[in-house]
């Protein structure tokens, strides 16, 4: 009945949020206290809710029944499915107040503005460059190690990315997006009609 009320008579202290019943406030405090009593016993990830830990375990397990019904693609948690679907659905309601791009979850958007702020914390232990995000870096390394996974099936030709291999693919399936405006010669990569506009600006930038 005090859901039905909207009764919420119990207060958290710390950021005055406010809860129906006592037992759900007291599990919130858990929050402010960094209590995780709960622990993974595949990989030692901690919980504050067992309910959280039990959620986790579906991922070592593999399973994911919550399927979008519109690109079948599967998640572990019905909210993760949910916020899926905002991509189908175009919804982008966080959007950056430096560039006004806008994103369809808090997180991307609080990712995005590292950009801004210049942030670079993840930096190569090999040439000391310095990157955004982990997942750059990650794919940077790359370079170093020569390592690619990214085979081509038509020659062959490996890539460090996938993007790369996208890419090269377009060349086999003859498709030119990138066209110049001054003489309508097309170029299935946009470094390459970059490099032939020079052509028509006069520039040199490479000197003797």
């Amino acid at each position: 009945v005090l859901v039905h009320s909207g009764q919420k008579d119990f207060v958290c202290d710390v950021c005055r949020k406010a809860f129906t019943y006592a037992r759900t406030l007291k599990r919130h405090k858990l929050i402010h206290t960094g209590q995780k009593n709960f622990e993974c016993d595949v990989c030692s990830k901690s919980f504050t809710h067992t309910s959280s830990l039990k959620q986790h375990k579906l991922l070592h397990a593999g399973q994911k029944s919550f399927v979008c019904d519109v690109c079948s693609k599967a998640f572990t948690r019905e909210c993760n499915l949910k916020t899926h679907k905002l991509i189908h659905a175009g919804q982008k309601n966080f959007v950056c107040d430096v560039c006004s791009k806008a994103f369809t979850m808090a997180g991307n958007l609080k990712e995005h503005m590292l950009v801004h702020s210049g942030q670079k914390e993840f930096v190569c232990n090999v040439c000391r460059k310095a990157f955004t995000y982990a997942r750059t870096l990650k794919r940077h390394k790359l370079i170093h190690t020569g390592q690619k996974n990214f085979e081509c099936d038509v020659c062959s030709k490996s890539f460090t990315r996938a993007s790369s291999l996208k890419q090269h693919k377009l060349f086999h399936a003859g498709h030119k997006s990138f066209v110049c405006d001054v003489c309508s010669k097309a170029f299935t990569q946009a470094g390459n009609l970059k490099t032939h506009m020079l052509i028509h600006t006069g520039q040199k930038d490479f000197v003797c």
